[in-house]
């Protein structure tokens, strides 16, 4: 009996093992496959940012090359946050400045500023405005679109809103393939300006974060199609 138990014992043993392998081996497998499942999507978001930027690269012009810049009749620039104290970060006063740097050699005739306004205590346009007239701008060839509230919604409201039909995006290098992919989608004639004046902290990051907003952009053009806040048209040029 005593040599009976033991071998009970030790075949359960046995197979209790087998189990325990088993198990370990099918979360090795999942785990293996959850691993390549994600550097694929890495690679995969890699690729279509580099894509995308070399499809564009012919019409990115570099803060040295403004004197090549073709003219259009108004040049876009994207909100892109102030502090408490009414100070711009450096990514939106950087843009602010190639921007006027566009206007004062005659490449555009209008600045259309774009961004958020939904709540009274926050007026990026209006921000942007103030800054742009310290600087000697004139206000009547600055342009004000309060409803900016994202890249898609910024091109989208440039052409039904205001009219735009041939623009120069001014922005920062990483965001100049997603803002061209928009206007390419809304059959805006764009080309973009580098705004990058100053290193920026977080720059590694803002790349990152191109990769899932690239797609959503892809989605918005090609699949969603949904419509911005919207309005009677209030073109620049009537």
């Amino acid at each position: 009996m005593k040599y009976f138990m033991t071998d009970r014992t030790t075949l359960w043993k046995r197979h209790r093992k087998t189990e325990i392998t088993s198990g370990d081996r099918k979360k090795s497998r999942l785990s293996k496959v959850i691993r390549w499942g994600l550097v694929f999507l890495v690679v995969l978001f890699g690729w279509t940012v580099w894509n995308l930027t070399a499809r564009y690269d012919d019409r990115i012009y570099n803060p040295d090359e403004w004197d090549v810049v073709p003219e259009r009749s108004v040049a876009l620039v994207f909100g892109a946050g102030y502090w408490e104290d009414g100070a711009l970060s450096d990514i939106l006063r950087d843009r602010l400045d190639a921007a006027i740097e566009l206007y004062r050699v005659g490449k555009v005739e209008k600045l259309l500023f774009s961004g958020d306004n939904r709540v009274i205590e926050y007026n990026e346009p209006g921000r942007m405005r103030e800054y742009a007239i310290s600087q000697g701008v004139p206000d009547e060839a600055i342009v004000l679109d309060f409803a900016g509230r994202r890249t898609y919604d910024t091109c989208y409201r440039a052409r039904d809103i205001f009219q735009v039909q041939d623009v120069i995006l001014v922005t920062q290098r990483y965001h100049l393939p997603r803002a061209l992919l928009a206007c390419e989608g809304l059959n805006v004639d764009a080309v973009g300006y580098v705004a990058d004046r100053t290193p920026y902290v977080h720059i590694r990051w803002y790349w990152i974060r191109e990769i899932p907003a690239l797609w959503n952009a892809w989605w918005d053009i090609n699949i969603k199609h949904p419509e911005p806040v919207l309005g009677d048209p209030l073109p620049i040029f009537p």
